[in-house]
């Protein structure tokens, strides 16, 4: 078979053995496969990604020297199944699946491994038991999108966002917007997105956000009074007091008053900030600029060593939380929702390439800001990049 192999941060199209499956194990024809940012940012930073994840036990994938057959984000077709596995999937069934595949006694993160070939290939292997079935007529294309969109997905749980809660996303890239897709779909009513790009800015508005900012001529955070949210202690200092002053005036034990407007959450308005970057800086910069009380939730994946300043944080009392990944049960519920149009993820696909391409378009996404997801068709002949 075909696979784009990379090595020594060069990607190249090279003839690979099929992959054979193991028992509890799926081949597959590759159908569709989105190029992922982590992709990006593996290919460069191969080596410090791997020691960073050897520290946590990880271990198959630690040198840029190794070749790995990137691409976790794939739809694909049945072929065949490993000895003695009960497939619910009869071959030519269309599925996607959790990209992770049993080796041993280790788990590997299919595309992000030496030993496990992703969907930057013609054939790749999928655990049987964490396959799904693609319903619903849905395509093959769209749903090749379940992966990045159950990364949005689990940003937003872990949220913890309410509908009446105002979200504030940093970078309109595939995350963000996966992000924003998924605020809209839980009914948050206030989406408030900022990127430097115009074409990424107009993504975010049919994606769902209900303001868009340019930080280059606005803050996202300018309209924060406007929204009742306090941005500094002189602000907190007068709201502490003048609650106590207003509660004193009450025939009623002012400590009781106060105890049932914390339970109510008085005085606590806040928004809930995703950053969606993944570059140094961009955390201090929404610490800086975020309200009293803001809830950060950290989704993009920034390689380098990073700087925050924890005195700004604690007086503003930040909640700064960080997403990775999703649960098999967010994986399936984000299938259902992309086939039952609760979500309507066609719009980030902005090109597809076959192979050949691969190389191409990671030159373009990394540098670049017109694209946002772009597909590879492993059984395209396609050399260029086709906007979609």
């Amino acid at each position: 078979m075909k696979a784009v192999v990379c090595k020594d941060k060069r990607l190249s199209v090279e003839e690979r053995p099929d992959p054979v499956p193991e028992t509890g194990q799926l081949l597959v024809k590759v159908l569709r496969c989105g190029i992922c940012g982590s992709d990006l940012h593996v290919r460069q930073h191969c080596d410090h990604w791997g020691k960073l994840m050897s520290r946590h036990g990880y271990r198959s994938l630690q040198s840029s020297s190794q070749e790995v057959v990137m691409g976790h984000e794939f739809s694909g077709e049945v072929l065949d199944a490993g000895p003695r596995t009960r497939s619910p999937f009869k071959p030519g069934t269309p599925i996607v699946a959790v990209p992770l595949l049993r080796r041993g006694k280790d788990i590997d993160l299919v595309g992000l491994s030496a030993h496990s070939t992703g969907g930057y290939a013609e054939r790749a292997l999928v655990q049987t038991t964490l396959a799904l079935r693609i319903p619903n007529g849905l395509s093959p294309t769209v749903a090749a999108l379940t992966e990045p969109m159950a990364v949005g997905w689990h940003a937003v749980v872990r949220s913890e966002i309410k509908s009446k809660d105002v979200a504030i996303v940093i970078g309109c890239g595939p995350v963000g917007l996966a992000v924003i897709c998924m605020l809209k779909a839980k009914g948050v009513r206030t989406i408030i997105a900022s990127d430097f790009s115009p074409t990424r800015r107009d993504m975010a508005t049919r994606c769902g956000a209900t303001q868009v900012v340019d930080p280059a001529q606005t803050s996202p955070y300018a309209n924060w009074k406007a929204l009742g949210f306090q941005n500094d202690i002189p602000g907190l200092l007068e709201l502490a007091l003048s609650s106590k002053e207003q509660l004193d005036k009450v025939p009623l034990p002012w400590w009781h008053l106060w105890a049932i407007g914390e339970k109510l959450g008085i005085g606590r308005n806040r928004p809930i900030v995703f950053e969606c970057v993944g570059v140094p800086g961009v955390l201090q910069s929404i610490i800086s600029g975020t309200p009293q009380f803001s809830r950060i939730i950290g989704v993009g994946v920034c390689m380098q060593t990073d700087q925050i300043e924890p005195a700004i944080a604690i007086n503003k009392e930040i909640d700064l939380r960080f997403a990775v990944g999703y649960t098999p049960l967010e994986f399936r519920q984000t299938l259902h929702m992309l086939a039952e149009g609760k979500v309507d993820a066609a719009p980030l696909i902005t090109g597809t390439v076959g192979l050949h391409g691969v190389d191409e378009a990671f030159g373009t996404l990394g540098s670049a800001t017109d694209h946002v997801k772009i597909l590879v068709d492993p059984s395209s002949h396609v050399r260029t990049l086709n906007a979609a």
